[in-house]
C-alpha cells in the first residue's frame, strides 16, 4: 500500500514517451518496446551502418538496434542515458539488443564485448560511460566477456557533435591505446557505442584492434 501510494506521489515514468509505467513495467513501457523503431540491420549486411566504413577499413558487421530522428522517443532516450544520469536505460536496451544479436548469424563466434572507453577527465565529469552501460547488457544476454580495460582512450578529445565529417575523424585519430594486447590478438571484438554518425570514433578504435588481427564488429544504441 505504501508503495502505490509512493507511485501515486512520484510515478515512475517510460524513459522514452514519458507516460506513467504500469506496475509490472521497468524503465521503457510495454508499447514504446515494441513500437519503438528498430533497423533490423544485424540481419542485412548491406546496411546503411555498414556502408558508412566501406573504403575506410573492413568491419565484419556493423548494426544499429533504433532509428534516431530529432525530437524523437530514440532521442529522448539517448538524452536520458546520456545526460540524466539513467544508466539503467542503456543496460536494459543492451539486453533487449543482445537478445537479437544472439540469433542473428552475422553475429556468431563473439569472444569479447568492448564499449568505446571515455578519457578519464570525461568519465569523472559524467560519472559512468554510457557505452559501457549498454555493453554491459549485451554482455549479459548474449552471454560474451565484458571488457574494459583493454581499450583506454588516450587523449580528451573535444566534443564530435557539431564538428564536421572530417574534422571528426582529426578529432579522434590515434586517441585510443590498448592493454593487454594478448587477451585480445586474433579474437572476434564487438565494438559498442551509443550513436554512429559519421563513424570515425569507431574506425579509431577498431584500427588498433585490426593491428593486433581481431576481427571486428559492431553495435550501436542508435544510427543518426
Amino acid at each position: 500500500m505504501f508503495a502505490d501510494f509512493f507511485n501515486l506521489i512520484f510515478p515512475k515514468l517510460c524513459a522514452a514517451c514519458g507516460n506513467t509505467l504500469l506496475k509490472q513495467e521497468h524503465i521503457i513501457c510495454t508499447s514504446c518496446q515494441l513500437n519503438l523503431p528498430k533497423t533490423n540491420f544485424h540481419l542485412h549486411q548491406d546496411n546503411d551502418v555498414c556502408r558508412i566504413f566501406w573504403g575506410r577499413i573492413q568491419i565484419e558487421m556493423v548494426a544499429a538496434f533504433y532509428k534516431f530522428s530529432k525530437k524523437s522517443k530514440v532521442q529522448h532516450l539517448l538524452h536520458q542515458l546520456k545526460y540524466k544520469g539513467n544508466k539503467e536505460v542503456g543496460e536494459l536496451i543492451g539486453e533487449l539488443y543482445g537478445y537479437e544479436l544472439k540469433k542473428a548469424s552475422l553475429y556468431e563466434g563473439i569472444d569479447i564485448i568492448i564499449p568505446v572507453p571515455l578519457h578519464p577527465k570525461k568519465k569523472k565529469i559524467r560519472g559512468y560511460n554510457q557505452s559501457e552501460c549498454i555493453a554491459r547488457g549485451l554482455s549479459k544476454t548474449m552471454d560474451v566477456e565484458l571488457d574494459t580495460t583493454s581499450v583506454y582512450r588516450k587523449v580528451h578529445t573535444q566534443t564530435q557533435t557539431k564538428k564536421a565529417r572530417y574534422d571528426r575523424w582529426e578529432n579522434v585519430n590515434s586517441i585510443f591505446g590498448i592493454n593487454n594486447s594478448e587477451n585480445l590478438r586474433n579474437k572476434k571484438v564487438l565494438i559498442v557505442d551509443d550513436v554512429i554518425t559519421t563513424g570515425a570514433t569507431i574506425e579509431a578504435c577498431a584500427t588498433d584492434l585490426k593491428a593486433l588481427g581481431c576481427k571486428v564488429y559492431v553495435a550501436v544504441l542508435a544510427s543518426a
